[in-house]
């Protein structure tokens, strides 16, 4: 595939907002994730659009529209010079759209998401500038193919949203597109996530400790890494379920992923290996944050245990230890997080002996309908890096698809394992 990309034009509020401020605060949970994500959302040929109706045309005009209520994603990252903290300057820098054309049908290219090419994917997302910090917050691109169908790809500052408030954007962006009123209007004030006036660390925090590496898990780095995506169809989710008597797909599937991966990078007995995974707070703090709340409102769980008790236990013990994790994350642990972040200055620790999981599966990115319909296909326009693991549903047939990367002697071990479920 071959894309030719015009030149980016840079879109604006259609109005300023009425409470627009020069600064737009960022809470504790929005210091530490100033990465680029990327998505890609694959909207198939639709019979039901005029054949005029241009798809860059009408989703660029409502993103000058919807950026009236997230005016925060027009303007640029700064950092303050007296604590480092991170920040909104809403200078009204403008959202770069880029219009392309590729040079095939969209079912040429495959599925981008569950069976991604990497060589594929950065052709259909657009960012500007190597750092994260001088790059726009959010770009966007739009690709056309030859059949009439098109691929939306979008680059945000993590900063702006977690996948939920990402998530919701796209939707409204999607309604706005429509011509119907926003179903859940985004709440702005991240003043709610604030750190207490006393901040009071009440629980240890393991998932921002350093791990130490008694196994030569740093030689690994030095091999080539390999991706693979594994799909766990439904017959073996419901027989993995039952092993480990979890509450979900979700728990089941992380605590057999947790084990896979230190049995794979081959983990000495005694190595503390640390599992963690986001966990949506917005119900769980009191008082719940408000419908729409536009931002980062996740904390990690996480659970550490020595890698020879992790794999000479069943399943079901790793499972409760996942299942245990979700429960400890109530408000208490929530505004302890927040503040340990304010008082220890805390920032992303290393992921030496950590598998990270992210779940995708739950955010319905693909839900957003600009007027051609739900997107066929949706989710991250990346291959995962380090030790982050990627959960994402395949709809047609309820399995999941379980997307990482190892060192490459490490990834038929993990293969001999999901093989075994």
């Amino acid at each position: 595939m071959r894309v030719r990309r015009s030149e980016p034009v840079l879109v604006h509020a259609a109005a300023a907002a009425a409470d627009e401020e020069e600064y737009y605060y960022l809470s504790n949970l929005d210091q530490n994730v100033a990465v680029v994500m990327k998505t890609v959302h694959v909207f198939s040929p639709s019979g039901e659009r005029p054949a005029g109706d241009d798809a860059a045309t009408v989703i660029m005009a409502a993103l000058g529209r919807v950026l009236v209520h997230y005016y925060p994603f027009e303007g640029s990252l700064v950092v303050s010079a007296d604590d480092g903290r991170l920040s909104v300057r809403n200078d009204r820098r403008g959202v770069p759209f880029v219009v392309a054309d590729a040079d095939c049908e969209l079912e040429e290219i495959g599925d981008v998401v569950k069976a991604p090419d990497a060589a594929v994917q950065a052709q259909l997302v657009f960012v500007r500038g190597n750092s994260e910090e001088k790059a726009p917050l959010l770009t966007v691109q739009l690709t056309r193919f030859r059949c009439g169908g098109f691929v939306l790809g979008l680059a945000m500052n993590h900063c702006l949203a977690d996948g939920v408030a990402a998530a919701e954007f796209l939707r409204s962006w999607a309604e706005t597109a429509r011509g119907v009123s926003l179903s859940a209007p985004p709440f702005l004030d991240r003043t709610v996530l604030r750190t207490r006036t006393s901040p009071t660390v009440a629980f240890p925090h393991e998932e921002f400790a350093e791990m130490e590496d008694v196994s030569g898990l740093a030689d690994l780095r030095d091999e080539p890494r390999v991706h693979r995506a594994f799909t766990i169809d439904a017959p073996r989710l419901a027989r993995l379920k039952r092993q480990t008597a979890a509450r979900s797909t979700f728990v089941a599937l992380t605590a057999f992923v947790w084990r896979a991966t230190a049995c794979a990078t081959r983990m000495r007995p005694e190595q503390r290996s640390r599992l963690m995974f986001a966990v949506d707070v917005r119900r769980r703090v009191d008082p719940p944050l408000p419908r729409g709340f536009c931002g980062n409102a996740v904390v990690f769980a996480c659970c550490v245990s020595a890698a020879g008790d992790l794999l000479a236990a069943p399943v079901s013990e790793a499972a409760r230890s996942v299942q245990d994790a979700i429960g400890r994350t109530d408000d208490a642990f929530v505004r302890s997080a927040i503040d340990h972040i304010e008082v220890a200055r805390a920032r992303a620790p290393s992921m030496t002996a950590t598998t990270l999981v992210t779940a995708w599966n739950r955010l319905g990115f693909h839900t957003a309908d600009f007027g051609w319909g739900e997107a066929a296909q949706s989710g991250p326009a990346e291959l995962p890096r380090g030790e982050v693991v990627m959960f994402m549903r395949d709809a047609r047939d309820g399995s999941m698809v379980v997307l990482l990367g190892l060192p490459q002697s490490c990834m038929q071990a993990f293969q001999d394992m999901v093989d075994l479920l």
